[in-house]
């Protein structure tokens, strides 16, 4: 276990929220519910996901309960997963998502995939899965999943600083929730990214909102040093460089926002610049 999950592990305990919380599973008519599952936690999800549970945890993971229909030879499984907040159980659902799913109408979003409904609302990630194709059985399945979704607590939009990345453009369904070390960069964290296209151009935004201007502009800063630049304007700017990790780096900041531009060339300063000031007005 690295120092990063470690010290999460420890911050979790001390804000409380890795006390586990009661999950009451659904009936499903016709299926025999069993629920003798231990409630997994940040100590132990190793035991049930093994190398997947680091980026459990790097979303603030607090507690994972189980179940299981069966039906004869059948069976529906559901693991609920309990994260810090919204954006945490967006970011583990985005992490493991992809654009070409069949998306539904479910909690915050979902998706239908080969047997497979995973959704998320409020702090709950939900994964269930069956491996029959059996049309009475994927019904049930659909059919639990609604259930689970008006069971379960929180916001069914999402997240919020999603609706500032512009719309031309973007791809559907790509956008992703970073933690911890954006870009590669330990001091950097809590970014939402959205994959952009622009003729042959593929690049990526990062967005963040800090708790201060002053904690933007010493974000900024700490890009911008390495690169040999000294930012005047606290409040805002507008700048272009090569970062050690990621090449050619277009960064805007202003006020306690900050926008990063990722894939472009030097000369394509024009693309960068339309999109950050479109955010950022």
């Amino acid at each position: 276990m690295n120092n990063k999950i470690i010290i999460g592990l420890l911050l979790a305990l001390l804000s409380g929220i890795i006390c586990a919380q009661d999950i009451t599973f659904p009936e499903l008519e016709g299926f025999r519910k069993i629920t003798k599952y231990p409630v997994y936690t940040p100590e132990n999800l190793w035991d049930f996901i093994d190398g997947a549970a680091d980026s459990y945890l790097a979303l603030r993971f607090a507690d994972l309960h189980v179940a299981e229909y069966k039906k004869g030879k059948e069976s529906i499984k559901v693991e609920i997963y309990r994260h810090a907040d919204h954006t945490m159980a967006f970011g583990i659902y985005a992490n493991e998502r992809s654009s070409s799913y069949r998306f539904v109408n479910i909690g915050s979003q979902g998706y239908i995939v080969e047997g497979m409904i995973n959704f998320f609302k409020g702090n709950y990630y939900v994964k269930i899965r069956t491996y029959t194709d059996k049309p009475k059985i994927l019904k049930a399945e659909e059919a639990l999943a609604m259930r689970l979704a008006g069971m379960l607590p929180g916001e069914t939009d999402m997240p919020a600083m999603l609706s500032r990345f512009p719309d031309q453009g973007r791809k559907l369904n790509e956008e992703t929730y970073i933690n911890e070390s954006v870009l590669g960069h330990q001091f950097l964290n809590k970014a939402f990214k959205a994959v952009y296209e622009s003729g042959s151009d593929n690049f990526s935004i990062f967005l963040m909102k800090f708790k201060s201007p002053g904690e933007a502009f010493s974000s900024a800063e700490g890009l911008l040093k390495p690169a040999g630049i000294e930012a005047e304007q606290p409040e805002s700017g507008k700048f272009v460089f090569t970062d050690g990790y990621n090449g050619t780096i277009f960064l805007s900041w202003k006020d306690d926002m900050m926008v990063i531009v990722s894939g472009l060339a030097k000369d394509q300063a024009e693309i960068a610049d339309k999109y950050t000031s479109e955010i950022l007005k």
